[in-house]
């Protein structure tokens, strides 16, 4: 392969990237979509889709295995390399978060929710931002940028602690609500994790382009 050619995979590997990370945040808003208009076929789409993104990191897997491999890559290529394999990772791990709402919706089903979704949305449009940030910070190989969306954990993370506090009072005062209360409370989970993903690799970013590699939001 000659270096215009590697040049090109590379631009490849980080156009995919943004494309994965454009569907994990797309099943992420999706997922909650359905939650909020009690939509079970709309979760069912969201898992069946789950597979579509999985061979999408899968592929891009093998692309960067095969130029780890085959062209024996030096410094700021070889970070690169190792960081959009790493990233892919953590956007499967994102699109699994959108599955496991998901399948919370579909437990859920049609039964009445044990309170308004207030602080759930919020959070996903929190996730929304970040996932705006972190793409292009990707796109622009841009240090500040992926900062700025690690730092929005923060407000998803508190956002999920008033989550967990206003459902452990409703299970406490009618022991009945537990059920469907943890439901809500597994959601909330999945988004405070989708948010870490985030993260991480806005983390991969900074490692990229700096070769400085830390954690963020710590």
């Amino acid at each position: 392969m000659t270096r215009e050619a590697f040049e090109r995979e590379l631009h490849r590997l980080k156009d995919d990237v943004v494309q994965m990370g454009e569907r994990a945040g797309e099943a992420i808003h999706r997922a909650v979509e359905a939650l909020r208009t009690r939509d079970v076929a709309a979760a069912e789409q969201v898992i069946a889709e789950d597979d579509a993104i999985d061979a999408l990191h899968m592929d891009l897997e093998q692309r960067c295995m095969r130029l780890l491999a085959t062209q024996q890559p030096m410094a700021g290529d070889l970070r690169t390399i190792a960081s959009v394999f790493a990233i892919t990772i953590d956007l499967e791990r994102m699109a699994d978060h959108a599955e496991g709402i998901s399948r919370a919706v579909k437990r859920l089903g049609t039964e009445p929710l044990v309170k308004p979704l207030v602080d759930i949305p919020k959070m996903e449009a929190q996730i929304q931002e970040m996932v705006r940030d972190m793409l292009d910070a990707v796109r622009a190989q841009d240090p500040r940028l992926a900062r700025q969306a690690a730092a929005k954990d923060d407000v998803v993370d508190e956002l999920r602690n008033r989550v967990l506090h206003d459902l452990l009072g409703i299970m406490i005062k009618d022991p009945q609500t537990i059920p469907r209360a943890l439901e809500l409370l597994i959601v909330a989970r999945h988004l405070e994790r989708a948010a870490d993903h985030i993260t991480n690799v806005c983390e991969r970013v900074v490692y990229m382009v700096t070769g400085e590699l830390r954690e963020l939001n710590v």
